[in-house]
Protein backbone atom coordinates (compact mmCIF):
# COMPACT_ATOMS: atom_id res chain seq x y z
CA UNK A 1 0.00 0.00 0.00
CA UNK A 2 1.38 3.30 -0.86
CA UNK A 3 1.00 5.72 1.48
CA UNK A 4 0.61 9.66 0.58
CA UNK A 5 2.29 11.97 2.25
CA UNK A 6 1.36 15.96 2.08
CA UNK A 7 4.14 17.89 1.91
CA UNK A 8 3.22 21.58 3.75
CA UNK A 9 3.26 24.27 0.51
CA UNK A 10 5.82 26.30 2.84
CA UNK A 11 7.86 23.91 3.16
CA UNK A 12 8.00 22.50 -0.65
CA UNK A 13 8.94 26.73 -1.15
CA UNK A 14 11.83 26.32 1.42
CA UNK A 15 13.30 22.79 0.52
CA UNK A 16 13.66 24.84 -3.07
CA UNK A 17 15.08 27.75 -1.86
CA UNK A 18 17.45 25.66 0.56
CA UNK A 19 18.46 23.94 -1.60
CA UNK A 20 19.02 27.04 -4.06
CA UNK A 21 21.06 28.80 -1.70
CA UNK A 22 22.81 25.48 -0.10
CA UNK A 23 25.01 25.32 -3.62
CA UNK A 24 28.08 23.13 -2.31
CA UNK A 25 27.34 19.18 -2.04
CA UNK A 26 27.30 17.32 0.84
CA UNK A 27 30.79 15.68 0.48
CA UNK A 28 32.27 19.03 -0.66
CA UNK A 29 31.04 20.71 2.35
CA UNK A 30 31.56 17.54 4.98
CA UNK A 31 35.36 17.77 4.07
CA UNK A 32 35.57 22.06 4.37
CA UNK A 33 34.05 21.53 7.31
CA UNK A 34 36.37 19.31 8.63
CA UNK A 35 39.49 21.42 7.44
CA UNK A 36 37.49 24.08 9.32
CA UNK A 37 37.13 21.86 12.32
CA UNK A 38 40.75 20.69 12.27
CA UNK A 39 41.54 24.54 12.93
CA UNK A 40 44.41 25.92 15.90
CA UNK A 41 41.05 26.43 18.14
CA UNK A 42 40.17 22.64 17.79
CA UNK A 43 42.95 21.47 19.33
CA UNK A 44 43.13 22.91 22.77
CA UNK A 45 43.46 21.03 26.20
CA UNK A 46 39.93 19.51 25.32
CA UNK A 47 40.06 18.58 21.35
CA UNK A 48 36.96 17.96 19.65
CA UNK A 49 37.00 16.75 15.99
CA UNK A 50 33.14 17.47 15.64
CA UNK A 51 32.02 19.09 12.69
CA UNK A 52 31.71 23.06 13.37
CA UNK A 53 27.74 24.44 13.70
CA UNK A 54 25.71 24.72 11.78
CA UNK A 55 27.11 23.23 9.21
CA UNK A 56 27.18 20.04 10.86
CA UNK A 57 22.86 20.61 10.60
CA UNK A 58 22.92 21.10 7.05
CA UNK A 59 24.72 17.87 6.16
CA UNK A 60 21.95 16.26 8.10
CA UNK A 61 19.08 17.82 6.06
CA UNK A 62 21.07 17.61 3.19
CA UNK A 63 21.19 13.32 3.80
CA UNK A 64 17.10 13.67 4.20
CA UNK A 65 13.77 13.43 1.69
CA UNK A 66 11.66 16.04 1.78
CA UNK A 67 8.95 13.47 3.46
CA UNK A 68 11.65 12.95 6.37
CA UNK A 69 11.93 16.58 7.22
CA UNK A 70 11.55 17.05 11.49
CA UNK A 71 10.44 20.69 13.04
CA UNK A 72 14.12 21.07 13.35
CA UNK A 73 15.07 20.49 10.00
CA UNK A 74 13.09 23.00 9.08
CA UNK A 75 14.28 25.81 11.52
CA UNK A 76 17.67 24.54 10.27
CA UNK A 77 16.78 25.04 6.02
CA UNK A 78 15.03 28.96 7.07
CA UNK A 79 17.60 29.87 9.56
CA UNK A 80 20.72 28.68 6.65
CA UNK A 81 18.70 30.58 3.82
CA UNK A 82 18.09 33.74 5.90
CA UNK A 83 22.13 33.81 6.94
CA UNK A 84 23.07 32.60 3.35
CA UNK A 85 20.79 35.82 1.83
CA UNK A 86 22.05 37.99 4.60
CA UNK A 87 25.76 37.52 4.11
CA UNK A 88 25.39 37.69 0.31
CA UNK A 89 23.59 41.16 0.59
CA UNK A 90 26.62 42.38 3.11
CA UNK A 91 28.86 41.62 0.21
CA UNK A 92 31.92 43.38 0.98
CA UNK A 93 33.75 45.58 -1.20
CA UNK A 94 36.74 43.05 -1.75
CA UNK A 95 33.58 40.76 -2.68
CA UNK A 96 34.72 37.04 -3.21
CA UNK A 97 38.86 38.18 -2.53
CA UNK A 98 37.19 38.55 1.52
CA UNK A 99 37.92 34.97 2.70
CA UNK A 100 36.51 35.77 5.90
CA UNK A 101 32.79 36.73 4.07
CA UNK A 102 33.36 33.73 1.72
CA UNK A 103 34.35 31.31 4.51
CA UNK A 104 31.37 32.54 6.67
CA UNK A 105 29.67 31.55 3.51
CA UNK A 106 31.64 28.16 2.98
CA UNK A 107 30.41 27.28 6.58
CA UNK A 108 26.55 27.12 5.60
CA UNK A 109 27.14 25.53 2.30
CA UNK A 110 27.38 28.67 -0.37
CA UNK A 111 30.14 28.99 -2.32
CA UNK A 112 29.48 32.48 -4.22
CA UNK A 113 31.94 31.57 -6.65
CA UNK A 114 29.71 28.66 -7.60
CA UNK A 115 27.48 30.30 -11.02
CA UNK A 116 23.59 30.19 -10.59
Amino acid sequence: MVRETRIDPEVEVLWDDFHAEVNVPSEQLRTWLLTRGSGEESFGSNPTLDLPQPGREILKVLAKRKVDLTPEDIEVMRDAVDRIRELMDAKPPRGNADDEWRHSLLDLGHDPLVER
